[in-house]
């Protein structure tokens, strides 16, 4: 049987929860980089702790967040996965920074990607979200050529692709 205290964080950190984000999005310690603010806000989605997405959220665009959207994108999605893609500044001594991340999550039955660049500043000397912008997705390449609907069918059955794999 696993119990909170071993089970990893949501992040991906491989650190149990209890001493990776959970004292971050209880009140109990503050977040060291800008890195460690975006893992406890990923961590804040999964466990619906929306009330520590808006605290962690700048003075100067907080206004512009819907906890309606926030609350209804965090219940109803089941959350895959964080992958940190990369990190700028952000460090214990620095004002801001940016961390890049894909997060991937399931709503309605279909998995989704989310990738952003998001920049990060403190505000009375603690990390705060600052802004986003959306990521940029890699350019998919095919290895083979694209099969036509009148192509004949790859899988060697002599039909046309639309009549047979493509229907």
């Amino acid at each position: 049987m696993t119990t909170s205290a071993k089970k990893d964080c949501p992040c991906g950190s491989t650190l149990p929860e209890t001493q990776c984000c959970l004292p971050l999005i209880q009140g109990k310690s503050k977040a060291k980089t800008a890195e460690a603010l975006m893992r406890s806000r990923y961590t804040a989605f999964v466990k619906g702790e929306i009330d520590y997405i808006l605290a962690t959220h700048h003075s100067r665009t907080v206004g512009e967040v819907d906890r309606a959207g926030i609350e209804d994108w965090s219940s109803k999605s089941e959350w895959l996965g964080l992958t940190i893609l990369e990190t700028a500044m952000g460090g214990e001594k620095d004002e801001q920074g940016t961390v890049t991340f894909h997060v991937k999550y399931k709503m309605d039955g279909q998995v989704h990607d989310h990738r952003e660049h998001s920049l990060f500043e403190k505000e009375k000397g603690e990390w705060r979200f600052l802004d986003a912008q959306a990521g940029k997705t890699d350019t998919i390449r095919r290895e083979a050529p694209k099969v036509g609907r009148n192509d004949p069918c790859s899988c060697g059955s002599g039909k046309k692709f639309k009549k047979c794999c493509g229907n």
